[in-house]
């Protein structure tokens, strides 16, 4: 009986080392869950990832939902708590508060300050640091015609094809049909793409729309672009310029439910460090190793964190 009493208090001792390692500093503990998405293109899924891998490596538990939809669902899912944590850029904040006239998207420093502000009022969002990119909207034409036609700017593609001039555009759903895009290129410059002139595709996959005007798919010959794309220069493409600076600033942030953020702070800060490097010649080339090499987008995030000394 007294062999069978030690035996129990050494399995006590036990049971309490191994209950204290836990909750102690001995193993990480699980928060979260934090659910984390992006919209459906290429530079969504690599800061989704992004966002996922330092999540986990800080003892969050993640759930992705990346690739989860357009902006639209995406903007959706966060205010009703479907989300809580996604890749959002601040010009939209033009858009989404019906202030596309204000000259503030313009300046990236006050674009971010007044959608930080009004998201917080409005939909207690909270945004996270910005990165130092702009990632807005362009449309590319090959270099051939490009070099051809004398074309450099949205002014000369204007006058190209109000003198009838053949052109063929790719673009999303979301391109062609966002005040923020192509219709705000057309009204700027004075030019209109009639249906027949237009390929509208579901994706916002940037690699889909740049090959297929490189390649003349379907007598293609323009595409939707974003200005951190790491395929335009491997497809031989040249992005119009915008000398009317019809878009705003559209710099890649994280963007947070409050009730999350103000549960783990910390993940300001852990993210704010990854986005701070994040600088356009850096997100083209990470644009370009998942659209141009194939390479897979987790692949890709995680080897830059971990190149980079994010990942422990």
């Amino acid at each position: 009986m007294k062999k069978l009493a030690g035996i129990l208090v050494v399995v006590l001792v036990a049971l309490t080392i191994v209950v204290s390692g836990c909750a102690g500093g001995g193993t990480t503990t699980t928060k979260g869950p934090v659910t984390v998405g992006s919209k459906i293109d290429t530079e969504g899924a690599l800061l989704s990832q992004m966002i996922i891998l330092m999540l986990r490596d800080n003892g969050f538990e993640a759930i992705d939902k990346s690739q989860f939809g357009p902006t639209s669902v995406v903007r959706k899912a966060i205010i009703s708590g479907e989300l809580d944590i996604y890749p959002e850029y601040t010009g939209n904040g033009a858009f989404f508060f019906d202030e596309a006239d204000s000259p503030i998207w313009k300046s990236a420093e006050q674009g971010y300050e007044r959608v930080r502000e009004l998201d917080k009022e409005a939909n207690n969002i909270v945004w996270l640091t910005p990165a130092p990119a702009n990632n807005t909207w362009a449309i590319a034409i090959p270099k051939t015609l490009a070099d051809e036609e004398a074309l450099t700017s949205l002014d000369d593609f204007a006058a190209y094809i109000n003198g009838g001039g053949y052109v063929k555009l790719i673009g999303s759903e979301e391109f062609v049909t966002s005040p923020a895009a192509l219709p705000a290129f057309q009204e700027a410059y004075g030019f209109t793409l009639e249906q027949s002139q237009l390929l509208v595709v579901s994706s916002g996959d940037t690699a889909q729309t740049e090959r297929a005007a490189a390649e003349g798919t379907d007598g293609i010959n323009a595409a939707m672009a974003y200005g951190t794309d790491g395929a335009l220069s491997a497809f031989n493409l040249v992005v119009l310029s915008d000398p009317k600076g019809v878009q705003p600033v559209y710099q890649p942030a994280p963007i947070a439910r409050s009730e999350v953020y103000d549960k783990y702070p910390e993940i300001g800060t852990m993210l704010g460090s990854v986005f701070e490097s994040l600088d356009l010649v850096t997100l083209q080339t990470l644009n370009g190793q998942i659209a141009v090499e194939g390479q897979n987008a987790t692949d890709v995030a995680r080897d830059y964190l971990t190149t980079q000394g994010f990942l422990k």
